[in-house]
This record gives structure tokens, sequence and C-alpha cells, in this order.
């Protein structure tokens, strides 16, 4: 039976196995006559069971057995040794050898440490077969032990700790506990993830005398807290570095005010260093001294210095107290402060009186308050003066008896000036309104003191009260188109002159622009040089309004502005030409500065009727000179075309072709001679009258006379074709 080192794990155990079996199964093939050894030599795992002895949970201290069994088949009846591995928690904690189905792990004492998973795994013959993870629970805790830096600690100082479990493992949590005589004791919690100790410090307050201490630990398993038993207590004394301070006042702590009191304060010290005593009252230090046994602070006593004193020692982290009551009884009231009035017009006469109740001897004083320092009006009990507006502000009074100053309560005094006649105005400037937008009014008054009432009127109705310095303003959101009602305000203050009322104030409402249009005559076309009216109105808008007319090509050009009193305006655009085609469109505006944009109409530019009838003459006169080059062609041609046949024919053949035509003419009637044309002895046309210029006529006569000929000609092409003695 042996305990393998805690760090090789089942893996580890499993790989050796693997060679191990490698290693035989060599052997095997190499030696003789072992292939009918191994044959007969068959067996298999049926299952590995692990089991703890004497139960899964076992005490702390106790007797626990780990039993690993292996139920294995054979063939025969042959001694077959197995290999015994147990892991606790995935590491190895027991192997062994043996020739039985069974092997035990004794462990003599548990210990919390022995909590965990436990698995063995049985190898024979190259063979291996594992059990199921079965846990395992010591309960109980080892006792922890405590053991304190100092047994002895003065005031201020800390006591160190250290508690440790020495047979448990990580991860721990470790409670320490500071135990005082008769009060609930102080508990301080450390985790340690990585160690069975932890360290604690615990700071010596005043009053501790003597300290006890302890701690115990706390595991966690399976989701359970388990605790261990309180350690062993230490004792640690305290020693004060100094004793608690005196705290005493002279001649007494109940006295009269004017008297001197003096506050003493002393300790005993060990050690006279870095000590210091501190007097206090409502956490202001009144005095303070360093390394001295004995503080002294004396001070006239007032009403004001009744109530708690405190004297604080301090050395280091130690620090002790003492309190002491003082009561401080009055010598005389307070002074009051009398005014004639607390509101008055300016140029009135103001007294004010300084007195103390059932105490004559007083030395008074009269004063106004300022921020830079109260001013003395008079060292007296009685003041009168005639006041003006600067006069505003607090007054108090001062009475001292026996070095006692005290003060009344301020009395506030109001100087009034007359209020001055209010100017209402327009904020914006003007007296003038959008409709649909609110009218803001200012009602200022150039003199009077505030605060001063300002009230608002729509005709004679109240429409708002405003209390303010110097100025108000009134917001109406509701104008209308026909409201004729006119605006005023007043003003008053505390001053007995009354109310002063303002002008009225009328309101011109604007009434914006609206549904702009832009039309033209003629409409649309327009011819080349002609002129062209432009109209452009609105359906409403207060007077005056701007119009404005733009032609949009690629760009916008402003044709036309001016700012009319009507809703409409007449632009006339003379000599229009080609360049004027395009989209035109008007905006309108007024003193609600708002434009308004209509709908664009096209303008397209056309030529005139005179220029129509120049470009048609023109292409008549081409059409003429095209039909008159045509004719002059064809009559060419048809010349060139008789010179031939003339040549082949002789002279009689011309002379027959003469009295044919001349017969063909009389006989059919229809030949025009009298164009001034024969023909020559070489058939060629010639005028009758070469120097007779030729006849103007129309242009369907032109037309008519050039068809003719075409017919006439083709005829006597026929008829001299017929006379020819080729004809047949």
């Amino acid at each position: 039976m042996n305990r393998s080192h805690p760090a090789k794990t089942k893996k580890h155990v499993l790989r050796d196995y693997n060679e191990m079996t490698v290693r035989k199964i060599c052997s095997c093939i190499t030696g003789t006559g072992s292939d009918i050894y191994t044959q007969e030599r068959v067996f298999t795992f049926n299952r590995v069971e692990i089991k703890v002895q004497p139960s899964v949970k076992v005490k702390n201290g106790a007797p626990m057995s780990i039993v690993c069994h292996a139920d294995i088949s054979k063939s025969t009846n042959f001694q077959l040794k197995h290999n015994f591995t147990i892991f606790k928690d995935g590491k190895l904690v027991f192997m062994t050898v043996s020739g039985k189905g069974d092997a035990r792990y004794e462990i003599p004492v548990a210990r919390s440490s022995d909590t965990g998973d436990y698995e063995c795994t049985v190898e024979a013959d190259g063979k291996a077969k594992s059990s199921n993870s079965l846990h395992v629970w010591v309960t109980g805790m080892t006792k922890p032990i405590l053991t304190a830096e100092k047994k002895e600690v003065l005031e201020g100082e800390v006591v160190k700790l250290r508690c440790e479990l020495p047979e448990e493992v990580p991860p721990l949590y470790f409670f320490f506990r500071k135990i005082k005589m008769n009060s609930t004791p102080k508990e301080k919690f450390v985790f340690e993830p990585h160690r069975n100790f932890s360290v604690m410090e615990f700071s010596v307050e005043e009053d501790d005398n003597i300290l006890q201490f302890d701690c115990f630990g706390r595991r966690n398993v399976k989701l359970e807290f388990e605790s261990s038993k309180h350690s062993n207590t230490t004792l640690v004394t305290v020693r004060e570095p100094f004793i608690k301070p005196t705290l005493n006042a002279k001649p007494s702590s109940n006295i009269t005010e004017g008297d001197r009191i003096q506050f003493e304060c002393s300790t005993v010290v060990a050690q006279m260093r870095d000590i210091e005593i501190i007097l206090q009252k409502n956490k202001t230090i009144l005095s303070s001294v360093r390394d001295e046994k004995l503080l002294k602070y004396s001070a006239v006593a007032t009403l004001e210095d009744s109530g708690e004193y405190l004297c604080k020692v301090e050395q280091g982290r130690t620090s002790k107290t003492t309190k002491l009551n003082v009561i401080v009884s009055e010598l005389f009231p307070k002074p009051i402060l009398a005014a004639s009035m607390s509101k008055l017009d300016e140029n009135k006469e103001l007294t004010l009186n300084c007195s103390i109740s059932g105490f004559q001897k007083a030395n008074f004083s009269i004063l106004r308050k300022n921020s830079n320092g109260d001013i003395c009006l008079k060292n007296s009990g009685n003041l009168t003066i005639i006041v003006n507006v600067n006069d505003t502000g607090s007054y108090i009074c001062k009475a001292e008896v026996k070095g006692i100053v005290k003060e009344s309560k301020p009395v506030r005094i109001n100087v009034y000036a007359p209020v001055s006649k209010p100017t209402l105005s327009v904020a914006s400037g003007l007296p003038e309104v959008v409709l649909g937008k609110p009218l803001q009014l200012i009602c200022r008054s150039v003199m009077g003191t505030p605060p001063i009432t300002f009230r608002f009127y729509k005709g004679n109705e109240i429409k708002k009260t405003v209390i303010n310095d110097t100025y108000a303003t009134f917001l109406d959101k509701n104008i209308t188109q026909n409201d004729k009602r006119g605006y005023k305000c007043d003003a008053r203050n505390n001053h007995s002159s009354g109310m002063k009322t303002s002008n009225i104030l009328n309101i011109t409402v604007i009434v914006p622009i609206r549904n702009a249009s832009l039309g033209s005559i003629p409409y649309e076309e327009v011819e080349d040089g002609s002129e062209t009216v432009f109209l452009c109105s609105v359906n409403e808008g207060s007077w005056p309004i701007r119009f404005r007319i733009f032609r949009k090509t690629d760009r916008e050009v402003l044709l036309f502005e001016k700012n009319e009193n009507a809703d409409r305006v007449m632009w006339r655009k003379e000599a229009m030409n080609r360049r004027d085609t395009g989209t035109y469109y008007c905006m309108a505006s007024n003193r609600a500065n708002v434009d308004v944009k209509s709908r664009p109409i096209t303008i397209s530019v056309v030529l005139a009727a005179w220029q129509k009838g120049v470009i048609a003459a023109f292409v008549l006169i081409l059409i003429a000179g095209a039909v008159t080059l045509t004719l002059w062609w064809f009559l060419c041609k048809k010349k060139k075309a008789k010179g031939p046949s003339m040549e082949m024919s002789g002279s009689a053949l011309a002379t027959n072709l003469t009295s044919e035509k001349l017969t063909r003419q009389h006989n059919d009637g229809d030949y025009y001679s009298g164009s001034g044309y024969i023909e020559d002895s070489e058939n060629h046309m010639k005028s009758t009258d070469e120097n007779k210029a030729p006849v103007q006529k129309g242009t369907e006569t032109v037309y008519s006379e050039i068809r003719k000929a075409n017919n006439d000609s083709v005829e006597n092409r026929h008829s001299r074709i017929q006379g020819h003695p080729d004809a047949t």
C-alpha cells in the first residue's frame, strides 16, 4: 500500500497504463508459444465500484477507508494482478498492486482536507476500467490557533492578530472578534483563497481597558457553509498614555454677562511628546496648546457664550474629551428701535427712538446699515430727519452697559418718490403688428420709487397687472383685423400722489399678402416688336405693397419693381423680341415681411405679320427662280436634240416642217404664236422683237404659261418625228 505524489493526476496515470500495455503486447508477439497462452487467459471487467467506510459523511478526526472493488469475469481460473489507483478531485492519492479484486485506502484520522470527490481506476493485463465519482464529506473543522503580536498596548495603537487553521485547505473565511466587557463584540472577516491563515488589525480606542480576541474559520462545501470552533481567547492589556482631562470655569460656570470668565483644561501625561490640548465650543476652536499639560482661556462673558464647552487631549491616535456646560445670565435686554413711519413720501419728517425696557442707564447710538460698514447717524436714543429717496434702508440702534454692547433688530424705512407719467410703446419699435402674430407692449415709468404697479388696458378693459421696478410688459395674442381699440397703461407706487396714466396708443394691424397672381395681354404668344402689358395683383394685403416681376431662364432676372398703394400694378413692356421668350412670375410683399410668389406664366415671342409676308415673298421668289431655271434647262436640252436631225434632212425637210407647222397652227387653233418667238434656219427659237421688254405677269399666269409652253413643245416634237422619213 503506497500513497502517491499528489501532483500526479488521473490523466498521467492512464498514459502510463497505455505505455505498459503496449510493452506487454510487444513481448507477447516476440515470445514463443505465448499466443496459445494469451487465448486461454481471457477476462473482462464487469464493473468497478468505490465505497467509503463507515459512510460518505465522516466526522473530523475519525478513521475512514476508501474501498475500490473490481468485478471481473475470467475464462479459466488463473492468477491476475490488478493495479489499483485512487484519485481525489482528479489528483492521485493512492496506488497499489494486488492479486485480489479489492484495494483499501486507509485514512486513520480524517480531516476536512480529505473532503472531495473520489474515483478509482483498475488496470489488469492491458485493460482498465474506472468507477463512478463518489463525494466524501469530512464534517467539522479543526480548531483555529490565534496569536497576538503584543500582549500590552497603548490607547490609539493597533493590535495585530494571526488566525491559522493548520490542517485545512483553502479557500477559507476567517472571522476575528474584539470582545469588551458589557458590549457587543466587534467582528471583521477576511477571505483567503490561497492560504490557511490570515491576519487582522484592531485599533485600541478610548475607554478600552482589557480586551479579549478570538477567531474562527468557515468553508464552503457543496454550496453549504461549515464553521469551525472558536479559537483560544487572547487577552491584551491597554495602558493609558494620559488621563482624561479636567475642565473648569472660573469664577463659576453660572455668571452674568459682562463678567470675565476663565477656562482651565489639564491632564496627566505619561510621556510629554506630541500631546495637544484643544478647547472648543460648537465645533469652533477657541484655543489650543502643544506639549503642555495645562490650557487657559479667558473672555468677557456675553449671552452668546452660554453653551457647552469641550476640552480634548490628543496624542497620536489617542484622544480623550471632557465637557462643561456654561450659563451666562442677561445683564440687560436688547434695545428696541421704533420709527414714526416705515413708509413715507420724500421730504417728510422721520423720527427714530431707541430704548431698553426697564433700563435707563445705557449709552445709545442710531446707525444705518451699509454693506461697507454701518453708518452712525447720532450717538443718542432719538433722531429726527427730513427724508429723501436715498434714506431708504435698514436702521438699527445699539446700547452699551459695562462694556456689553447689544444691537436692536433692524427697522426697514422706505421713502417714495412719485412715479412719472408712463410711456407705452411697442417692443419692436413701430406701432404696428402683423395679423396673426402677438403684440408685445412695454409700459415704462422713468421716475418713481419701486415697487411700481403697472396696469395694461385694451380700450377700457384691464388686461394685465404687473408689479416691477421701472417697466412692465404685456403680450396680446388676440389681434384681429378690425380691432379699433387703443392701448394704454397706468403706474402707481406707495407715494401719496396716486396713479399716472399714459397716452393712448393706436396700433396698425398689417394684413399679410395673400394669393399673388400674374397675367399678360396678349397671353402666351406675342408678336415680335409688339407691346405686352403685365398685371400683378393680390387678393389681400395692407398697403403699400411692393410688386416685383421676374423672368426666369437659366437664372432669375428682376424686370420691374414698384411700391404701390393698391392691390395691383401694371407694367408695359415695349418692343418684345425673341430674347424675351421665357417664364414670368411676380412677387408681392408688404411690412409683414412675407414674400408671396405667383404662379409662373410662359410668354413666347413669334414673328409679326409683315415679317411673315416678307419671308413668304422671299420663298416665292426662290420658287419662281427655280422654275425658270428648270424651264431654261429643258429648252436648252430640246434644242440640242433637234440639231442632228435637221442636218440630215436638208432644207427640204425644214420647208416641210415649216409648212406643216403653219397648217397645224391654222387648223388646230390651240397653238399660241403671240409669244414673239420664231424658229431660225438652225431650228433655234428666236424673239421677234429682241428690244421689247418681257411682260410682267402674276404668279398663277406664269405657272399656266409654263405649263402651256411645255405642252406645245411636246406636240411639235411628235409632229417632226412623224414627218421624218425614218418614222415608219
